[in-house]
């Protein structure tokens, strides 16, 4: 019983607390709710009075907007008639000048119309004194013009002949005293040895027993070496000393090397003679090419053919009147960019002619011509500069001059050839070209005495008074000088001086 009031007091408990519970639950949804409606309306006032405070703002931005545009109208309609008026006045006064020029053309035209009656009333005059005029001198107009410019042109041409002729004679002063500082400029910029390396082609021996060992059994050494090197062995007499032959310089320098390493070794026979004479030839080949390089970049020149470049390091075994020919060369270019510089011309390309002046005598004896005309062609067969080619042909005054660059190089070479210790030459050879050269000018008529001076470039010939005058002095030395050109061959030029002298003697007693 006390269980089941227990039970019963339980469950009236816990339903009581669940009716407390639901009623409390459903009072603050209540109190949740009413706050929710207060919130909105509040919220809704917000927005209302947001709305209203934006309407007023935007009422006023608008009436602030429309204020302003008027305001820039009315300064727009301001400008507006003021650029009105100045137009306006602009035109009016267009006007008055109008009128103006309009006043100003009639006044011109009335001068004008006065001008030409003038004119007019002037050239009738003229005519009536012309008229009197042809009556009085009895010729005509045409007649009296033809005579005034007669006169008038002898007078001109007489004037243009005197003054031309100063003017020669003065552009031929200044040409010659400017040319002669150009080459003496030149020529003291080119410092260089007086004479080249002799050219050789004797082979000193240790012993003349070697000369047997040379020629070999039966000569089988001797004809291998002449068959494979293309040179003349020559063996005479001469004590200690064979002589190589041959008018390509390439080969003989093959030969001379060949043998001299021949002599050396001792072993000589055709199978070491072969050997040695191929490393000769790979040896040679080596010199040509670093000498043509190096006078390239010695004169600094670029872009050249390789043969072109070949052929020219061949002249270093070439040689003219003993004078190494690539030396010469190089002298030439040096003298020619030397003189270009002087006038303000192509230093480079003057150069070039010069360096490649004499490139035909690398290859004048496998090719038949002059060796000016050989170089010309192999210059142009392989790209060169039209002024290098006609340079080249015409350095010798074989052909005629196309350009200032065909004169430089013939200066330069002339120069080069022809300074003191350039060519050497056997003793023998220079007394007889200076007996010639006496000789050819003690054969004239009315000379007494004739010396060569000057190492041979320049000769002195005295004129008997009794025999010749003064007239015949220039005519003289004029036919000497032909003479000799004619019948001589000599380096660069040679001086004829004539002068004709009267000698009295008296003896005090």
């Amino acid at each position: 019983m006390q269980y089941l009031i227990v039970i019963m007091a339980a469950a009236a408990g816990a339903g009581i607390g669940y009716l407390v519970l639901r009623a409390w639950d459903n009072t603050r949804l209540a109190g949740y709710k009413n706050r929710m409606i207060t919130m909105l309306e509040e919220t809704h006032e917000a927005a209302e009075r947001t709305k209203k405070e934006r309407m007023a703002e935007a009422k006023e931005e608008i009436l602030r907007l429309r204020q302003d545009a008027e305001r820039d109208i009315k300064e727009r309609r301001n400008e507006l008639q003021r650029a009105e008026r100045k137009i306006e006045q602009k035109e009016e006064n267009l006007d008055r000048k109008l009128d103006r020029v309009s006043h100003k053309e009639d006044e011109l035209r009335s001068r004008q119309e006065a001008l030409e009656q003038r004119g007019t009333e002037l050239e009738t005059l003229i005519q009536q004194q012309n008229s009197k005029l042809e009556e009085i001198a009895c010729l005509t107009r045409e007649q009296a013009q033809e005579i005034l410019l007669r006169k008038t042109e002898e007078d001109a041409q007489y004037l243009i002949g005197l003054r031309l002729k100063d003017l020669e004679e003065k552009a031929q002063r200044e040409a010659d005293r400017k040319a002669r500082e150009i080459v003496v400029s030149a020529m003291q910029r080119c410092a260089v040895e007086h004479a080249g390396d002799a050219s050789v082609s004797v082979v000193p021996l240790p012993t003349d027993d070697m000369k047997g060992r040379i020629i070999g059994r039966e000569g089988r050494n001797i004809r291998a070496f002449e068959t494979l090197t293309g040179v003349d062995l020559i063996i005479d007499d001469t004590p200690e000393a064979v002589t190589l032959s041959s008018f390509d310089p390439i080969r003989r320098e093959i030969a001379r090397r060949s043998l001299e390493r021949l002599i050396q070794d001792g072993r000589i026979h055709p199978a070491r003679i072969e050997e040695l004479i191929d490393k000769a030839s790979r040896d040679v080949e080596e010199d040509v090419l670093s000498a043509g390089e190096s006078a390239i970049l010695e004169m600094g020149i670029k872009n050249m053919h390789s043969e072109l470049i070949r052929t020219l390091g061949q002249l270093k075994f070439r040689f003219s009147y003993g004078q190494n020919a690539l030396s010469h060369s190089l002298e030439v270019a040096s003298i020619s960019g030397a003189i270009a510089s002087e006038l303000g011309l192509d230093e480079e390309l003057a150069r070039r002619a010069g360096l490649l002046h004499d490139l035909g005598k690398a290859v004048d004896h496998q090719v038949e011509g002059p060796h000016a005309a050989i170089g010309a062609d192999l210059a142009r067969r392989f790209g060169e500069r039209p002024e290098v080619v006609s340079a080249i042909a015409s350095h010798h005054d074989t052909l005629e001059v196309h350009s200032v660059y065909d004169v430089i190089v013939a200066v330069a070479d002339a120069v080069s050839a022809s300074r003191p210790g350039a060519r050497r030459e056997s003793l023998d050879a220079y007394i007889k070209r200076l007996e010639k050269l006496e000789e050819l000018a003690q054969a004239f008529n009315g000379v007494s005495k004739a010396y060569a001076i000057q190492a041979g470039r320049e000769v002195r010939v005295v004129l008997s008074s009794n025999n010749t005058d003064d007239g015949t002095v220039h005519k003289l030395a004029y036919d000497i000088a032909r003479k000799i050109e004619a019948e001589m061959k000599y380096p660069g030029q040679i001086k004829v001086n004539v002068s004709r002298e009267t000698r009295a003697t008296e003896f005090a007693k």
